[in-house]
């Protein structure tokens, strides 16, 4: 028998454009959480003007922002700003992903809003952190990745600067405000407090150089780009073959020999430039030029094929058309359908967080703009009167 959703119950009031804080916000959402995205009245979240676009509608910004609900209201208004401090008074986490001092220009001061609610947690995503020598600095996610070092070590070695293809650094730093935000719902649990959160998206990214850091702290080596190559091991990368590449990860003693006896290669077992894969990594370019000399020969599926029934981890490089069509993700029902008002059902990326007990609930496509303004607001009393004054006056919108 399935249980509630893990956060049902838990109010979040989310302020924020494009990625870290809202793709925070549908995580929270996804496990039950009711969020309100809160939106300027006009503009609204600009991931809304991202294409493709159907009768004025993002299908991008509808699937970043499913299950929640939207409140269209004028923060630049004293009358806008009391509403959502009501909101904030009853309110369990804030997550928000404003340039820093935007909400104290706006008279809503982070530690004011924890002082009228002890119990708030206040989750604040910024680019460099809320201090130190960075922190106004205008952040994006490539500026992000290039200072972090990431793009440094991503494309091929000596060529031009590549970044990560999806925006790793404002996703990254959304999953750790995610786990924050858990921590501190778990902690106020225990001492019934909540707390401030402080989320900086270049130490998110500086925080994934796991091998790297080992690499330069360990050895003072400065890592660089690789292609495909992984920094410490090989083989483990993408090799060619007669059509295409694949990859192959052969770093273990027994995937090393099952390996070579599937190529052919007996005798660089016995090589020692090849003895174990920190050798291999070392030679790396000698040790490649051999594999390719033989995968070269014939077609990707067929090494595939010889390679798995060896027992040796490999795979094909697909691209998204191949990935939103694969037939593991289809038999997992990883993909998911959302009704919108406007675009209809849209088909989108689910959730792989897999509970049993209690699992992740898809209801709805990301909100039209206000769509629950006036839903929002009777809920902490405003009359129908209050909120047709309100829209009359333009401090909210609703659809």
């Amino acid at each position: 028998m399935l249980g509630a959703p893990p956060l049902l119950g838990i109010r979040v009031l989310e302020i924020g454009n494009y990625m870290a804080g809202p793709f925070c916000g549908m995580q929270l959402a996804d496990l039950g959480a009711d969020v309100v995205k809160v939106e300027h009245p006009r503009a609204g979240d600009f991931a809304r003007l991202l294409e493709p676009l159907a009768s004025g509608e993002s299908g991008n910004f509808a699937r970043l922002n499913r299950n929640k609900r939207g409140l269209a209201i004028d923060l630049k208004r004293e009358e806008g700003r009391a509403v959502f401090r009501r909101l904030a008074k009853e309110a369990d986490v804030i997550v928000e992903n404003l340039r820093p001092g935007t909400m104290e220009d706006l008279g809503l001061e982070p530690r004011s809003l924890l002082d009228s609610n002890p119990r708030l947690i206040y989750v604040a995503v910024t680019g460099w952190g809320l201090d130190g020598p960075y922190a106004a600095r205008p952040a994006l996610d490539i500026i992000v990745q290039g200072q972090s070092g990431l793009m440094s070590i991503t494309g091929e070695e000596g060529g031009a600067p590549v970044k990560v293809g999806v925006s790793i650094a404002d996703l990254t730093a959304a999953l750790y405000a995610t786990i924050a935000t858990l921590a501190t719902l778990r902690a106020r649990d225990r001492d019934g407090r909540g707390q401030f959160v402080d989320i900086s998206m270049f130490e998110s990214a500086v925080s994934l150089a796991v091998w790297e850091a080992g690499m330069y702290f360990g050895s003072g080596e400065v890592p660089r780009a690789a292609g495909s190559a992984h920094k410490l091991v090989a083989p483990y990368q993408a090799v060619a073959a007669s059509d295409r590449h694949f990859i192959v990860g052969a770093t273990t003693p027994p995937n090393w020999t099952a390996f070579c006896r599937v190529l052919g290669l007996g005798a660089l077992e016995s090589d020692s430039r090849y003895g174990d894969a920190n050798a291999r990594r070392h030679h790396r370019a000698e040790l490649v030029a051999a594999i390719e000399q033989v995968t070269r020969t014939r077609p990707a599926a067929h090494w595939l094929a010889l390679l798995r029934d060896a027992g040796v981890p490999c795979g094909e490089i697909a691209d998204y058309g191949n990935v939103f069509e694969d037939p593991h993700l289809l038999a997992r029902k990883f993909f998911i359908d959302l009704e919108h008002p406007v675009l209809g059902a849209l088909r989108g990326l689910g959730s792989p967080l897999r509970l049993e007990r209690t699992p992740v609930r898809h209801r709805r496509a990301g909100p039209l703009l206000g769509e629950h303004s006036a839903e929002v607001l009777r809920e902490i009393g405003c009359s129908d009167d209050d909120i047709d004054r309100l829209a009359s006056e333009g401090i909210i919108a609703r659809a």
